[in-house]
């Protein structure tokens, strides 16, 4: 027996929107709102296992620095438990983030040098790590990982949507905060492949596959992170000292 994957992936896709309540989103955009209202945080929450936590926050670091904030955070709650609000605004502290992406209604030059930018002031700050005690002994502090960085859209802005323009783009915005990979909703989802010398190339899923595509690329990485490092309490208690 055979089974049509091509088919379960879609309607996996169309559960996930169900769920959203965005059932339209392709076939009929402006049914339910500007396509561009896209409820992506809902979305992801919605497909990554419970173990990974999805907001809008600044992240921070012990010394107090701060991100610029960012649309949609993915981040760890296991072994970096702190979490702090002011005046509803939320602050994660920086090794508990795994990914962070910037949402804006048309995939365009000014917003993937602006997304590239908020990337970078999240991966600019400092992460502590420690050892991890566990039955068998002391796991090693863990060297902090690669912050998943990219750029969620509804529409392109480009014709094609993922040629020498979006390429030009990603390859002109900040070296700190380059984009990995991300989504328009009307054209596919994309994951940037960079090489050593800054050159960057686009693998595109296919358009009625845009969003599945996004989110199986994102759960790749995440694997392939694992988990965050543990982080160093007392960094952050430090300026509670007398």
């Amino acid at each position: 027996m055979s089974v049509d994957l091509h088919a379960l992936l879609l309607r996996q896709q169309k559960l996930l929107l169900e769920q959203a309540g965005a059932t339209d989103v392709f076939s009929h955009p402006t049914a339910k709102g500007d396509v561009a209202e896209f409820p992506w945080r809902e979305v992801v929450r919605q497909f990554l296992p419970e173990r990974y936590c999805v907001n809008s926050a600044f992240v921070l670091d012990s010394t107090g620095a701060s991100s610029e904030q960012l649309d949609l955070v993915i981040y760890d709650r296991q072994f970096s438990p702190l979490l702090f609000e002011l005046a509803e605004q939320r602050y994660i502290p920086a090794e508990s983030v795994y990914a962070a992406f910037e949402i804006k209604p048309e995939l365009n030059r000014e917003h993937v040098l602006y997304a590239a930018d908020k990337i970078a002031s999240v991966r600019a700050l400092q992460r502590t790590s420690t050892e991890i005690p566990h039955a068998g002994g002391v796991f090693a502090a863990k060297e902090p990982p690669h912050i998943v960085g990219g750029l969620l859209a509804a529409r392109p802005g480009w014709s094609p949507a993922f040629g020498p323009s979006m390429v030009s783009a990603l390859q002109d915005g900040n070296p700190g905060g380059r984009l990995d990979l991300g989504c328009i909703l009307q054209a596919g989802g994309w994951e940037a492949q960079w090489g050593d010398q800054g050159s960057v190339t686009t693998a595109v899923t296919e358009a009625q596959a845009a969003l599945l595509g996004f989110l199986l690329a994102l759960f790749r990485r995440l694997q392939a992170i694992g988990t965050v490092p543990a982080i160093d309490l007392d960094a952050y208690g430090h300026s509670l000292r007398a």
